[in-house]
């Protein structure tokens, strides 16, 4: 994989995982993303169904270019080998979505990470 054809931090993807093809968020560094030794990057999977809470946020369509309303689900964060990334979509997440989405991940591993559910 060329560097210009490597994932980067909040790119939206279709990889391949468990059989399956499913849409996920590149959340590892660039640092990562673009090494050529390394050979996986972290990403945060989508979901079709789920409810909002500290460690999943629900996604229209018009913020991912996914087809329907999805879920991202930061308890599920996953290493992905790069060979299983399909396809890179249109659309990325925002610097604010990056954030929230790190903060997420941070709560599922933190029990002391700040949440507010208002």
């Amino acid at each position: 994989m060329k560097s210009s054809e490597s994932p980067r931090r909040g790119e939206i993807w279709h990889a391949n995982t468990g059989g399956k093809r499913h849409s996920v968020v590149i959340i590892s560094l660039d640092a990562r993303n673009t090494s050529e030794r390394v050979t996986s990057v972290l990403a945060v999977p989508f979901g079709s169904y789920g409810s909002p809470g500290p460690t999943s946020k629900r996604m229209e369509p018009g913020e991912t270019g996914l087809p329907q309303a999805s879920f991202l689900k930061a308890h599920f964060i996953s290493v992905i080998e790069k060979k299983d990334l399909v396809e890179r979509l249109p659309r990325r997440l925002s610097q604010s979505q990056m954030r929230e989405l790190v903060a997420m991940v941070n709560r599922a591993i933190d029990p002391d990470a700040p949440y507010d559910d208002k």
